[in-house]
């Protein structure tokens, strides 16, 4: 059955079409995401759900979408998405963050010209019949210093403009490599001396614990007398009162702001004041930047509900639909031997160690990581996936370690898992073979070569001879069949451990009988999900 998605915003033609053409049906009611109770009643039946800003992903609509597996918003801000939420639930959410770049960053630096002279002021007086031309005394940006708070997608397009336009560049963002700031042509600074040096600041950062507030009368204090700001990035990022006094005493020059701290803004102070230019949160409101993005979400969740690629999401590992195929199997893998642990681990897991050995390690690990854990945890909480996994691991205080090292044995590449809890260690290894099926090759410490089964029981004891006839005899007084057997043992009459591969479950009255035989150690029945292998 093809995935379904649900169009709840308006979103164009063309983004519509997509979906069908790639196999995904789809339901177009823009209107929908005004309604509440509607879209409640019947988000249950799709798999994908593609928004704006209207339609608002809350906890309540998140619990009634049983099926839901994808959020795609067309745009960058996920505000109306209760992500935590939708984490929980393992529904990726996804963005388009790239799709009105160019529109934004065009914005703001028209809104540095528009304070640079002051054209709104200037335009309304003209209109009016005025002819005032040494009121509207501006200032060149030839030769200024920009500051750019935030030097991702936008703030560094908005960096190569402003070299274009012959202004330095000075750029504050934790991420910023020196290398990519050659490149940009700007000098990396900390954030005391981007307030000291610039002529103009812009905001282009998201609005974080970290970022919030942080234009206030402390920050402005540190800038230049007569320094302009811009904001188009988010409200928040900016104390309005703090600015506005800073606008009345001179020591701010002008202010071009496109976004509120409360929005829709239909009355703040800011609107009365001459030196200050406002637009209602136009950053991104061109036309080529609204088709992007709508293209944008409904090739990201096509590629993710048909292929499995995951693009631009907030809460999971990236997954290009060119690496897919080749991760897809030891994707399964590494939840096969979280499920082994999983299974066999009584005690609570305390510590997690997962070693990328060879090409693993070339791979993208952090999706390899999520679904280790989802199978490492499946065992004690059913409803969980990649997406959920991490979060859940994180809420029971257990620590997460990954290990990467280049090629180091036989196997071409290969993934270990530890774990540990307060009285042991376990750990196991697998890798994928031509033919993309998972095989276990250590357990324990212990060499050999398993396939994965649906139904298996797991045995360790010391090596001596009867263990064979002892499993096989006990599995034919309860009526199960032997499909395969798998041994392993470190040395003569040392450790042993064996897997039985089974047409049914190990019935539990047999499985005590096992347990309780004076020559077996520890017995654990496996079931894993065989589906794809």
């Amino acid at each position: 059955m093809a995935p379904r998605v649900l169009v709840s915003d308006k979103l164009s033609p063309t983004a519509v079409q997509i979906f069908k053409d790639r196999g995904v049906d789809v339901d177009y009611l823009p209107d929908l995401g005004k309604d509440k109770e509607k879209l409640l009643e019947v988000i249950g039946q799709y798999d994908g759900l593609a928004i704006r800003s209207a339609t608002k992903v809350t906890e309540k609509l998140i619990a009634a979408a049983t099926n839901l597996k994808v959020v795609g918003r067309a745009g960058i801000g996920v505000d109306n998405v209760d992500i935590p939420a939708a984490s929980r639930r393992g529904i990726i959410v996804m963005n388009t963050p790239f799709g009105n770049s160019i529109t934004t960053a065009e914005h703001a630096i028209a809104l540095m010209f528009a304070v640079a002279r002051q054209l709104p002021e200037a335009n309304a007086s003209t209109h009016e019949g005025k002819w005032e031309k040494n009121r509207f005394m501006g200032v060149e940006i030839t030769g200024k210093t920009l500051g750019i708070i935030g030097a991702g997608n936008i703030g560094s397009i908005v960096a190569t403009r402003a070299v274009g336009l012959k202004m330095h560049v000075v750029a504050f963002d934790p991420f910023l490599s020196e290398s990519r700031a050659e490149e940009l042509g700007v000098e990396k600074v900390e954030l005391d001396e981007l307030f000291a040096r610039a002529d103009f600041i812009t905001l282009h950062t998201p609005l974080t614990d970290k970022t919030r507030n942080i234009i206030n009368a402390e920050s402005i204090a540190k800038m230049k007398d007569g320094v302009r700001i811009i904001n188009c990035a988010r409200g928040g990022l900016i104390v309005e009162a703090d600015l506005i006094a800073a606008l009345k005493s001179g020591k701010v020059a002008g202010a071009g702001i496109d976004v509120f701290e409360v929005e829709p803004a239909t009355e703040n102070p800011l609107f009365n004041m001459d030196n200050v230019v406002c637009t209602p949160h136009l950053g991104a409101s061109t036309s080529e930047a609204q088709e992007n993005v709508a293209l944008q979400v409904a090739e990201q969740m096509s590629d993710y509900l048909i292929k499995g690629a995951v693009s631009n999401a907030i809460n999971m590992p990236s997954i290009t639909a060119e690496e897919a195929p080749r991760l897809k199997p030891f994707v399964k893998l590494a939840e096969v031997l979280g499920a082994f642990v999983g299974q066999v681990t009584e005690d609570p897991i305390k510590e997690v160690e997962i070693l990328f050995d060879g090409l693993t390690a070339q791979m993208n690990t952090r999706a390899l990581i999520s679904a280790t854990l989802a199978g490492l945890i499946r065992p004690q909480v059913a409803d969980v996936n990649m997406v959920s996994a991490p979060i859940m691991v994180k809420e029971r205080g257990i620590i997460v370690a990954e290990v990467k090292r280049d090629k180091s044995g036989v196997f071409d590449g290969y993934i270990r898992l530890t774990v540990k809890t307060e009285h042991q260690e376990r750990s196991i290894a697998g890798t994928c073979f031509s033919d993309g099926k998972p095989r276990f090759i250590q357990i324990k410490g212990i060499n050999l070569d398993a396939e994965v089964g649906q139904h298996m029981l797991y045995t360790t004891n010391a090596d001596a001879p009867g263990i064979i006839g002892l499993l096989g005899t006990l599995c034919g007084k309860h009526e199960v069949n032997i499909a395969n057997f798998a041994l392993g043992r470190n040395r003569p009459g040392g450790d042993a451990i064996a897997l039985l591969y089974l047409d049914a479950p190990f019935p539990q009255d047999a499985l005590a009988e096992v347990r309780a035989h004076e020559k077996i150690d520890s017995a654990k029945r496996l079931q894993f999900d065989v589906n794809g292998l």
